[in-house]
């Protein structure tokens, strides 16, 4: 991967190259960002940047080292992310145990997302973590020289999914990394990573893409024509990896938009309706049935969607951009439901119910709860 394949970002880019030629390389890094904004593309072109600047650009040993980088076989460029056990691996699972499937996962789209990634090795009903047998691994690849005598880069994907046991182990490391050793962390979740290792990294927001970055990436190497790369950059707000499923027409968005318009209309008919409930409640039961991830990306589709019709009710058109696959679905008559009056209550009762879900909570109690909650919430009236 190399910088000039990373969308937009171009401040950050900048930097992170000035780092490297003015020799003041911060060892241990938190990269904060949304996987579609090209976060870990960026880490990887700066993996590159590292492990290869210490050869003349354009010579045989550079574009050697660049080329092992690019095929994520670089014997100083080490791997960390969330992993579970599958058919495959049943007992301890750690990351070099994935590691064929991840360099497929991440050579065939660098902007994938944690649920993708769970996906394609067949944990999505699972939660992946990073776990304390990861941190024994860890240190042991970072007590070694350097193959290539220059420096180790180890990249820890969602380093937020590290559990509590596993920070700890790895906390002396971050305060005190081996010599011309790199540690980047990235991170989806900053506010999920323990406070003692937030401290001790150099932070590196990284922002969302502009509509038009993605607009001219989908053009140049998607060949899509530039009004519908408009209409789906739009759509993707700031996302890459949704524009891709977007053009595959594999979002979860459409799974999740019927569930989502379902749940909502029962909702809206529970009130003082014995058999509307009963229906919320085979509702809940049959999203409870689904794999963690897939309720926690459930839940956050619903946040949004909430808030743009809030959005909508005031008039902000402009920051709009959810299109309905469903054409009985109105955001135009769905939007006076959502205002100043329920919108806190209803983003406070989302948000717990995926907190409660991420803490191993009992799924159909959690979601009958919000249903429920939604059922009052809805039919709360604005303030004039």
């Amino acid at each position: 991967m190399d910088f000039s394949e990373v969308i937009g970002q171009q401040h950050i880019k900048s930097h992170l190259i000035n780092t490297v030629e003015n020799g003041r390389i911060p060892h241990t890094q938190l990269f904060i960002g949304e996987a579609g904004s090209g976060v870990l593309a960026l880490a990887l072109s700066y993996a590159k940047e590292i492990l290869c600047h210490s050869y003349p650009k354009g010579s045989d040993a550079y574009l050697n080292c660049a080329n092992k980088v690019s095929k994520l076989n670089h014997p100083d460029l080490h791997f960390v992310y969330p992993v579970n056990s599958n058919e495959n691996v049943k007992t301890h699972p750690i990351s070099d145990n994935f590691s064929s499937e991840w360099r497929e996962f991440v050579l065939k789209n660098t902007y994938a997302s944690l649920y993708d990634w769970f996906q394609f090795i067949g944990i999505e009903k699972k939660q992946g973590n990073i776990s304390k047998y990861e941190a024994q691994n860890i240190s042991k690849k970072l007590s070694l020289k350097a193959y290539e005598g220059g420096y180790k880069v180890m990249i820890i994907w969602m380093a937020d999914k590290m559990n509590t046991e596993c920070a700890n182990k790895i906390l002396k490391l971050v305060e005190e990394p081996p010599e011309k050793t790199v540690l980047l962390l990235v991170t989806e979740e900053e506010q999920n990573i323990l406070g003692t290792i937030q401290s001790r990294c150099q932070k590196l927001h990284i922002p969302l893409l502009t509509e038009n970055d993605i607009a001219t990436q989908l053009v140049d190497k998607h060949n899509i024509v530039n009004i519908l790369a408009k209409k789906i950059s739009h759509q993707a707000n700031g996302d890459y990896n949704k524009a891709l499923h977007i053009i595959a027409n594999d979002s979860n968005d459409i799974a999740f938009e019927n569930l989502f318009v379902s749940w909502v209309r029962t909702a809206f008919k529970a009130k003082g309706n014995k058999g509307a409930i009963n229906d919320l409640m085979e509702w809940s039961e049959n999203i409870a049935k689904e794999g963690r991830e897939t309720q926690k990306k459930f839940l956050s589709f619903c946040l949004e969607i909430f808030r743009q019709a809030l959005l909508k009710n005031y008039k902000a058109d402009s920051l709009l951009y959810f299109e309905s696959h469903d054409g009985k679905f109105s955001l135009d008559k769905f939007a006076p439901f959502v205002h100043q009056n329920n919108i806190f209550e209803i983003s406070e009762a989302l948000e717990k119910a995926e907190f409660h879900i991420e803490r191993n909570g009992n799924a159909k109690i959690i979601f009958t709860d919000l249903s429920i909650q939604l059922t009052r919430l809805i039919h709360k009236k604005e303030l004039v």
